[in-house]
């Protein structure tokens, strides 16, 4: 076999298989998806109201009550609200789903980059992005449930503003994603199909 032949055959060896419609079209999916609860979960995390219960509107951020009517007056005091626990405990809430938010975005770097550029690191890329968007999803979980826990006592299924419900399928959507990423990552992975071969 001639020189020429040999790097012909080693440069095929190292060539990535070319990625099927289906795989790049779920693939594309995934992203989407993460980005749409990105901008949720921002979205929720930066209005930070929360629940609205017996003239008390309970975020993030503040505690507000509707007065006069319609006269809304907020407060950063938590203690004015008469929660037990809630000054204390809104702060690791609000850092969790704060950090959840940033660490969706590099997951969400991670799996842009993995297929944009496309080397030996993409696959290990894209399972980096997927891990960090399940991080996301256990930051976020744990943000909101305890949220509604601390204020349990004024829970009501009708009470929960639109903001709550952007983080709660904000988290869903980290989860599905997440999952989905190291699933399609594993199915398509060139080891199984040579152990299949």
């Amino acid at each position: 076999m001639t020189a020429i032949g040999a790097q012909a055959q080693r440069l095929l060896a190292h060539r990535r298989p070319q990625k099927s419609f289906f795989e790049t079209l779920i693939r594309s999916l995934i992203i989407l998806c993460v980005a749409i609860a990105v901008v949720l979960s921002s979205i929720s995390v930066c209005d930070g109201h929360w629940l609205f219960a017996r003239g008390q509107l309970f975020g993030l951020w503040h505690f507000c009550t509707v007065s006069n009517g319609s006269v809304l007056k907020c407060v950063t005091d938590f203690s004015l609200a008469k929660v037990e626990g809630l000054s204390v405990g809104v702060i690791p809430i609000r850092s969790m789903v704060s950090f959840a938010v940033v660490v969706a975005i590099f997951g969400l770097e991670l799996l842009m980059v993995s297929q944009v550029c496309e080397d030996a690191n993409a696959r290990r890329k894209w399972s980096m992005g997927s891990v960090l968007i399940l991080g996301s999803f256990l930051l976020s979980a744990a943000g909101v449930l305890s949220f509604s826990i601390l204020v349990k006592d004024h829970l009501t299924f009708t009470g929960f503003t639109l903001t709550y419900w952007c983080e709660f399928i904000a988290a869903f959507l980290f989860f599905l994603n997440g999952i989905s990423g190291l699933h399609i990552n594993s199915l398509t992975h060139p080891r199984n199909r040579v152990g299949k071969i």
